[in-house]
């Protein structure tokens, strides 16, 4: 395919290619969250076939965030080396294909075999899945302009709530009609055929046919890096992968930007892993009730998230700086995160249902991790700082199922458990106010 570089293209209107990209990014993204999810919708059925107490869940819960924390730094180094559309590919097409074998576990035999075979699959689809939020932030950052890279990261963000919008029904009804393996059959099945779309939707910003110079002179003119997978780009890389991370790691912002990444997806794996379940066990609502409540908060999430990204792409438009356009949807929406503990406090369904979508409302106006991420990564290293800041932000998908299956093992109800997670909002907002400082990209020292 002809680039940029020697094609003919027209001057006229500006193409808006780059929406199409976001898109295809929201859609694999809703699916990556939706495999994630499968575990908490099948929950409740499977620990009962399966013999698992809260604590076992626990454990299997977090499987996958072991392996998605180990290979955030491989998975940045592959998307550097070999570039976001290959890498990213075989991400979707594997973690598909795990997804679906886990439907399979109840026919190991014993129940440690099927607990066994469960936290391996799990821990591969967290292997699988490293590659993809680096790989979104990289695209991000590949073709869209600073003013419009918050509502681009805030919509492939959002998908996560998407996600339970649409596949928490679904999956809800199916363990409810013909059992929870077919939860696993249904989305590996549907994400394989997803990774063949990828293949032809995606492409470098220079190698797009349908995109017209103006487009391309507008994104380069806003800080998109478009030459990002160019060979030439990545053989003036002279500094080791290691002294890059050690400089990342010396920065004060990007430490207050990984802990409060950290803290934010304390209240991502809760409402991945530990809501359903809280439906159920807590609040007393049948598996298919809980799969169809759960997309309540969800749609609100969602709102929320594509809702902060566009008030902070305004601020920036507006003159306001990148430090203050960022930072003040993630402290407000944080804010109104913590509103979650007051479920402890009420018996309504209809209350406690309000009340979670008012904080995972706010969630998703907070999202903006990744924006923040676009914004200071350096140029040499996209990929690999992308992975390291969704590898600190992940440890919490490890600690956080757990933590919260020991607080219910030991007092019996979920309260103790909301009130965790609505610290984690507290020192996030800690975090970015007094922590990060100005906002602003990294330049490496050769």
């Amino acid at each position: 395919m002809e680039s940029v570089n020697t094609m003919t293209l027209e001057a006229g209107k500006r193409t808006n290619v780059r929406y199409w990209i976001v898109v295809m990014l929201f859609i694999v993204t809703a699916f990556n969250y939706g495999d994630r999810a499968t575990l908490s919708i099948a929950g409740a059925s499977m620990t009962k076939d399966l013999g698992l107490d809260s604590v076992g869940m626990g454990y299997v819960f977090s499987a996958f965030s072991w392996a998605y924390v180990i290979g955030q730094i491989p998975g940045g180094w592959l998307l550097d080396k070999f570039g976001s559309k290959r890498v990213y590919f075989v991400s979707i097409l594997t973690w598909s294909i795990f997804t679906l074998l886990q439907g399979f576990v109840g026919s190991l035999g014993s129940i440690s075999n099927a607990v066994i075979g469960l936290f391996i699959l799990r821990f591969m689809v967290g292997l699988c899945e490293s590659p993809s939020f680096p790989g979104n932030s990289r695209i991000v950052a590949a073709w869209f302009p600073a003013q419009e890279r918050g509502t681009a990261v805030s919509i492939f963000n959002s998908a996560q709530y998407f996600a339970t919008v649409i596949f928490a029904p679904i999956m809800g009804w199916l363990t409810h009609a013909v059992g929870w393996s077919h939860v696993f059959f249904f989305m590996g099945g549907l994400g394989i055929l997803l990774s063949f779309v990828w293949l032809k939707v995606i492409k470098n910003p220079t190698d797009h046919p349908s995109m017209n110079r103006a487009e391309l002179e507008y994104i380069e003119q806003g800080g998109a890096l478009t030459n990002m997978d160019q060979p030439a780009k990545k053989a003036a890389m002279t500094i080791s992968k290691w002294d890059a991370i050690k400089q990342l790691l010396q920065s004060r912002m990007m430490v207050g930007v990984y802990l409060g990444q950290y803290c934010i997806n304390a209240l991502t794996y809760f409402f991945i892993t530990w809501f359903p379940v809280y439906l159920v066990q807590e609040r007393g609502m049948s598996i298919l009730k809980a799969g169809f409540i759960a997309s309540i908060p969800a749609i609100c999430g969602f709102t929320g998230g594509v809702l902060g990204g566009i008030i902070s792409d305004h601020m920036l438009r507006r003159g306001y700086s990148l430090t203050i356009a960022r930072k003040t949807p993630i402290v407000l929406g944080m804010m109104l995160s913590m509103s979650m503990v007051i479920c402890n406090y009420v018996d309504s369904e209809f209350m406690v249902i309000a009340i979670m979508a008012a904080a995972f409302f706010g969630k998703g106006v907070g999202a903006l991790g990744w924006a923040v991420m676009a914004d200071t990564a350096p140029k040499e290293i996209s990929g690999l700082s992308g992975g390291l800041f969704n590898m600190f932000g992940n440890i919490s998908g490890i600690v956080t199922p757990i933590a919260i299956g020991y607080i219910i093992s030991a007092t019996g109800s979920f309260n103790g458990a909301l009130v965790y997670v609505g610290m984690h909002a507290l020192l996030a907002i800690v975090s970015f106010i007094f922590i990060v400082g100005t906002i602003k990209r990294i330049e490496l020292k050769y």
